[in-house]
Formats: C-alpha cells, structure tokens, sequence
C-alpha cells in the first residue's frame, strides 16, 4: 500500500473516531443509554412551551424528563415521563403532579409535590397519574384579553374612557388623598386578617346551622306575626290592664310607704329566724323528704289514726335547779339517714345537753313497791297485827 493510502485511511478513521465521539456524547448527553421507567401524566392541557426532554424535578432535583407529548380524543394530553429507576423506589405511589413553569414566559416541567398523607407503596414503572393544576402561560392570557376586548364596542369604550377622564378631571389631589387613606386602611385590617380568615372559614358552618334551624326560625316568625295580630285586636283589652296595672301600682306605693317603717322593722327581725332557717336548711330538706312517703303513699286499711305505743320506766321527778330548761345542744343540722331510712333499721340519734341527766348523783333509780308486788303475787294480804309497834310498817 503506497503512502498516499496510508495517509487517507488514517485521515478517515480519524474523522470517524470524532464523530463517533460526538455522536456517543449527543447520546449520552440526551440519555440514550440510560435505562429509565416510564411513567404517564394525564393533563387537562400543556401549553405551547412544554416540549419533551423537558425536567421532571421533585423538591428541586432532577428525576426524570419528558419523554413524549400526545394528544387524547376528549382534548387532555398524556405525557409520558422518562423517570430515574432508582428514584421511583423513594417517590410515594400518591405523589400530586404539576405543570409549571419558571416565569409566565419560561419553559414548563413536570413538578412532582410530595402528598400530605404520603403512602407505604412506592411509584412503579407504568403508572398514570393526573396533572391537577397547569401553569396559565401568557398567550392564554392574550387569548382571553383578545376575547373580551372583541364583545367590546368601540364607541362605548370611547365614552366610558371620556367619562373617566371627565370624572378624573382636576381631582388629582382628592383622588390621592383617597389612595392614602385606602392605604391606611388596609394598613389597619392587615393585623385582623388571621382572625378575617377564620371567620370567613367558619361562615359555610354557620350558613348551615342557620339552614337547619330555617324551619324553626320561619315558625317563630309567624307565630310573633300572630302575637303581633292579637295584641292589635286586644288593644283595647291591653289599655285596661295597663290602666288597671298602674292603679294598683299606685296603691302598692301607698300602702309601702305608709307602712314602710313597720315593714322594714319586721324584716329586721326576721333576719336571726331567715339565718337559723338557711343554717338549718339541708336538715328541714331531708325531713320534709322523709314525710313525702307518708303523703304519697297508700291509704290505712282502716279509717282513722293508727298508733305505735309502749311502755317505759317512768323518768325521775323534777328537781331545782339542776331541771331548769335551758338550751346547750351543738352539733348543726343534721339528717340523720332521711330521706331514706332502710326497713328494720333505726335512724341514729344525738345526745344534747337539754335535760336533766337520768344518770346523775343522787338519783334514787327504781324503788319496788314490795307490798303491791306481794298483793299481785299472792293476792290481798291481811294487815299487821294491832300493836303499837307494827302500826305503819308494811306487812
């Protein structure tokens, strides 16, 4: 092989091996060689600057890109993301999904937002998910001013705007004025807003509590509609007992200011009873509860009082002074079990220092009477023998 051949072959595999370089680096470049999962976005639109090869980041990063934009029949587009195998096993299976875009005039890319909620499954190859909010690019926004401007007639605009330039016509400094006072305003309702917001959370709850107690509210206007009625057919009958009202007003001031000394004497000393009464207030409640029973319940078999009775040892007879009454009991009120007193049982009692004491000294306690006891023993007895020395000493 001449040298000249040589010189062209070597020329040509250089030139091959740079274009098999640049052709390896566009590929690796566009990721040609790397294994990816792919993944479908239902979107309700795209947008005119969403173009595949585009970034699908999640909080920031890269992990994955558009690989495909297709059109579907009821208008939606389906794109499908190219995604990063390794990453699909940290994104959760409900993560949400937007388009965005940088700036109203940038590029858009998929967002991927973590869910609150998060679940335990993971993204998988071959999952759709749906887009729930697209960024509005600005030739949405022409498209819609362009919309609006066209069912707009031009003479009337030229009157409206001539009108507001009449209206604005030399107040400049009103209309400024109005601005700073707008401004403090807002300056004002800024630190409510929290509480704004609350309100206005709260409203649809109050809304519907108002709507369930419709009916109640309707009926409570027509029945103070019939109230109204009646008191105007009753006028008459009204003035009377107003009249009738304030004549016995007046009496009622006649007969409390002549008698009001009297009154407020009486009052005064019903004070120390009004005070024994409420100190005493819990035990006459129990008792009067303990009486109810008796009110309520069935009749006596036989008509007239029924009685209880039986017979103790009489006490010892009166003495001065150590008998005299006198009032030493202490304890408060006290229930004593009532109301409710079980069957067989007996209520407990008190000890008070109100009477003489049984048991004190020089109590003489129970004296037999021997000769009645002989008599109802044995029956009547003959008497003593008549001398001087038996003459009455018992038998």
């Amino acid at each position: 092989m001449s040298r000249d051949a040589v010189r062209i072959l070597a020329g040509l595999v250089s030139v091959l091996v740079v274009a098999a370089v640049v052709a390896g680096a566009v590929v690796l470049f566009r990721g040609g060689v790397t294994n990816t999962a792919s993944v479908t976005v239902i979107a309700p639109r795209v947008g005119l600057v969403m173009n595949p090869e585009a970034k699908v980041k999640l909080h920031g990063a890269e992990v994955g890109r558009v690989e495909s934009i297709d059109p579907l029949p009821d208008g939606q587009a389906a794109i499908k993301l190219a995604m990063n195998p390794a990453d699909l096993q940290l994104i959760p299976a409900n993560t949400l999904v937007q388009v965005a875009s940088t700036t109203v005039f940038g590029s858009k890319y998929v967002q991927l937002i973590p869910p609150p909620k998060p679940s335990e499954q993971t993204m998988y190859a071959g999952q759709v998910l749906n887009a729930n909010h697209v960024t509005v690019e600005i030739n949405t926004v022409f498209q819609q001013l362009v919309t609006v401007l066209s069912q707009i007639q031009p003479e009337k605009l030229n009157e409206t705007l001539g009108a507001l330039a009449q209206a604005f016509d030399g107040r400049g400094d009103k209309l400024g004025q109005t601005m700073v006072d707008l401004d403090d305003l807002l300056a004002k309702l800024n630190p409510s807003l929290p509480t704004l917001r609350h309100e206005i959370a709260t409203v649809p709850q109050v809304i519907d509590a108002y709507a369930d107690a419709a009916p109640d509210l309707m009926r409570t206007i027509q029945n103070t509609t019939r109230l109204s009625d009646t008191i105007v057919e009753r006028q008459t009958d009204l003035d009377r007992l107003l009249i009738s009202s304030i004549g016995l007003a007046d009496t009622g001031n006649e007969v409390i200011g002549a008698n009001s000394e009297p009154i407020i004497n009486v009052m005064r000393l019903l004070v120390p009873t009004t005070n024994l009464t409420n100190q005493y207030n819990p035990a006459l409640t129990c008792a009067l509860e303990g009486l109810e029973p008796l009110a309520t319940g069935p009749p006596q078999p036989l008509p007239g009082v029924m009685l209880l009775d039986s017979f103790l040892l009489g006490t010892e007879r009166y003495r001065y002074p150590g008998n005299l009454p006198k009032v030493a009991a202490t304890g408060g009120p006290q229930c004593m079990d009532l109301p409710n007193v079980g069957f067989g049982q007996r209520p407990p009692f008190v000890v008070t220092d109100i009477d003489a004491n049984p048991a004190q000294y020089g109590n003489q306690g129970i004296l037999l009477n021997s000769d009645a006891l002989k008599q109802a023993l044995f029956g009547p007895i003959d008497g003593p023998p008549r001398n001087s020395a038996q003459i009455g000493q018992p038998g």
